[in-house]
């Protein structure tokens, strides 16, 4: 169950009767959180950039409330378009077999600090160990219809099979590849005329949109989790 209401002052003498009058007798689990929290959130991501930018603008716009902490990338190309913004930009490469330290080092940035991970096309598959120290749910934007065509090169593979729609994924990340429970997805038509490069275009409009609803969802509290699956209010 997902309630809004209005409170004036009284919050915290609201949020203690609660627990004592109506959760705790029926040891249910619950949290209140505030219309105008602004969460901190940090973004990973690698080479490709369109849901990076997507993200910057719609949250230098208000669209998105929360407070961006921090960029981690694997590449250097994108400081310039985030420190114009006034975010720190974090250059993380990794190196072949070097994720255990690239892991750590992501630790020291954000462990503690952040209270939403968002993977916005970053090309790294992140550990259950990291999952659980980092202290915060991860969000990542999948270039496919989930569950078809998980893993590496979605629209590649689409393509060869002949595909007449191809999708994007938003899902709570998980130590399992591309199997964390769905939060939003979408869809758009294509055709034999489509080669591998008309996928990927086609394919990055909608990795944008979906990102942006399945963050902005979970900023707004609207996300409950249960088992395999999501609740979106």
């Amino acid at each position: 169950m997902r309630l809004e209401f209005v409170l004036g002052d009284e919050v915290e003498d609201f949020a203690s009767r609660f627990e004592a009058e109506v959760a705790g007798p029926r040891e249910a689990a619950w949290r209140l959180t505030p219309a105008d929290a602004r969460p901190p959130l940090a973004i990973l991501c690698s080479r490709e950039d369109h849901c990076l930018l997507d993200l910057l603008l719609r949250l230098r716009s208000g669209e998105l409330r929360a407070e961006l902490v921090t960029v981690v990338s694997t590449v250097p190309e994108h400081a310039t378009q985030v420190e114009a913004l006034g975010v720190r930009y974090e250059h993380l490469p990794v190196a072949d077999g070097g994720m255990p330290e690239h892991e750590h080092r992501l630790l020291e940035l954000l462990a503690g600090r952040i209270e939403l991970l968002v993977l916005a096309r970053y090309m790294r598959v992140l550990s259950g160990e990291f999952l659980a120290r980092v202290g915060a749910p991860a969000i990542n934007i999948h270039h496919s219809f989930l569950p078809a065509f998980a893993g590496a090169a979605p629209y590649a593979r689409a393509h060869e099979r002949g595909v007449k729609l191809i999708g994007a994924t938003a899902h709570y990340v998980t130590e399992e590849l591309d199997a964390g429970p769905i939060i939003e997805q979408e869809t758009v038509r294509v055709s034999h005329r489509d080669g591998v490069e008309d996928l990927q275009r086609k394919g990055r409009d909608i990795e944008r949109v979906v990102l942006a609803r399945a963050v902005h969802a979970h900023l707004e509290d609207r996300v409950a989790r249960w088992g395999e699956r999501t609740v979106v209010f």
